[in-house]
């Protein structure tokens, strides 16, 4: 047994707690509410409060993972479209008038919960920093 296959299992039980932790730590900055995070997450009341307090005890879903994945990567598109940390934050709460948006800002869209919105938000992203799809 190699030495990366003995860290493998330590590595992999810590990552959603520390991509939770970030990923909470995001979206506050973006203002989402409690309730918000809830739906963006698909995570219920009592284990967003009980992850809160301790991101290591979370169990989450490969789709609860990829969501993090998402929004991680959203977060590093607006870290590289924009210096000014005001905007890096302040862009998912604006209204956007391009045609996804369609008035709404992106915390709207990807705060209906569906994984389908999250994706589509991160696209458009991504392509305003130069991402090719």
């Amino acid at each position: 047994m190699n030495h990366a296959q003995k860290l493998e299992p330590i590595e992999k039980s810590r990552a959603p707690g520390v991509g939770l932790k970030t990923v909470f730590t995001i979206l506050d900055r973006w203002g989402c509410t409690p309730e918000q995070v809830q739906k963006i997450l698909q995570i219920s009341r009592p284990a967003y409060y009980k992850y809160r307090k301790n991101p290591q005890q979370a169990n989450l879903t490969h789709d609860q993972i990829e969501r993090l994945s998402y929004l991680v990567n959203i977060h590093g598109c607006l870290r590289t479209i924009f210096e000014n940390p005001k905007n890096v934050y302040g862009f998912m709460a604006l209204k956007n008038d391009n045609p996804f948006f369609n008035g709404r800002s992106p915390l709207e869209i990807i705060s209906t919960g569906q994984f389908s919105a999250l994706y589509e938000t991160f696209k458009r992203i991504d392509i305003l920093r130069g991402g090719l799809w």
